[in-house]
């Protein structure tokens, strides 16, 4: 490509929309980012949606001869689609052709993937899928994990993932002391299920991570907690809920804001302000959730995304790397593995 940039591996056929959004998506951040694209799939269909003369500086079109579908079973897919674009994309992670991969097609498939072709990190069972959701406080984010990668899960894996969790938080998302919270029905400590009530007993004697309790669903936006931890099945419902509510919020406002001459007005002089409200609230504008806990940095979209999401992924997948956020959480996981033993 004759540049050292940051070389994003994107799986140009995953998603609702591929591959005509997600080749958009990446030309925008190939200019406004300055990464690298490595644009993985059919050659004739990614050709077929690119403007007639484009510039193929830091642009590469690597051929991949199959797509896994989502309706596929995730891991006989994967092993039966050697060729598919999601496992040419990790193969460039795993080569180190590519510094990051993004896929928004089957988020099981990219996690099947990830994990026999990247492998774990040491003293990883499961890995999660972390996404940031803003909260009530300006500037103060939240980590979200599991959001999808694990619908059944041990005490265990929850453990390790407040423990990634905490590490992402202070490194990349810069909260000193992140304060850990468990997703439960009541902020009692005999409040829950089984799972909740073991893993509550894990994070509270874990000396790792500062562990304050119980997170009601009142308290997830609230700014209270910095990484709030869960299942992947109670996570995934939290962030498909998330998401439509702040459509709803935003559909209001452009709805109700304009309404009459007073309205137009004030629509005109709030569109500044409603400009970063829609940047605090809309999901397009995160992009993709990272997957913690495989060796390599892999970014998952939502299925549904289009160009704006997609460019989100890449910039995040780009910070994520300047960040060194794969080392961090190497060799931060390893000390405390160490302090623990």
């Amino acid at each position: 490509m004759g540049s050292t940039g940051v070389r994003i591996a994107i799986d140009a056929m995953g998603g609702d929309h591929a591959p005509g959004e997600i080749v958009a998506g990446a030309l925008r951040a190939k200019e406004e980012l300055g990464v690298n694209i490595l644009l993985v799939g059919d050659p004739q269909q990614i050709k077929a949606v690119m403007p007639p003369k484009i510039n193929m500086d830091r642009l590469e079109i690597v051929p991949a001869e199959e797509a896994i579908a989502m309706d596929e079973e995730p891991l006989n897919a994967v092993r039966k689609k050697r060729k598919a674009s999601i496992n040419v994309a990790m193969d460039l992670v795993k080569k180190q052709q590519a510094d990051a991969v993004f896929s928004a097609g089957h988020s099981g498939a990219a996690m099947a993937s990830a994990l026999l072709r990247l492998g774990r990190l040491p003293g990883i069972d499961r890995p999660a899928i972390g996404t940031v959701f803003p909260t009530i406080v300006a500037g103060k984010p939240v980590l979200i994990l599991d959001v999808g990668a694990n619908v059944d899960c041990r005490p265990k894996f929850l453990e390790q993932f407040a423990v990634m969790g905490s590490i992402y938080s202070q490194y990349v998302l810069g909260m000193p002391e992140p304060k850990i919270g468990l997703l439960n029905i009541g902020e009692e400590d005999t409040k829950g299920n089984d799972l909740a009530l073991k893993t509550y007993e894990l994070l509270q004697k874990n000396q790792q991570i500062n562990f304050i309790g119980n997170a009601e669903g009142r308290d997830v936006l609230s700014g209270d907690f910095d990484v709030i931890v869960c299942d992947g099945f109670v996570g995934n419902v939290l962030l498909k809920f998330a998401e439509s509510l702040g459509g709803v919020i935003l559909q209001i406002l452009r709805e109700e804001l304009p309404q009459g001459l007073h309205g137009q007005i004030g629509t005109a002089i709030l569109k500044p302000n409603l400009k970063r409200i829609k940047q605090r609230m809309d999901h397009a504008e995160h992009g993709g959730a990272l997957l913690l806990g495989v060796d390599g940095i892999c970014f998952i979209g939502h299925g549904s995304s289009q160009a704006p999401s997609i460019f989100s992924a890449i910039r995040m997948a780009k910070e994520a790397v300047d960040n060194q956020v794969l080392t961090r959480l190497q060799s931060q996981y390893q000390i405390l593995q160490n302090e623990a033993d």
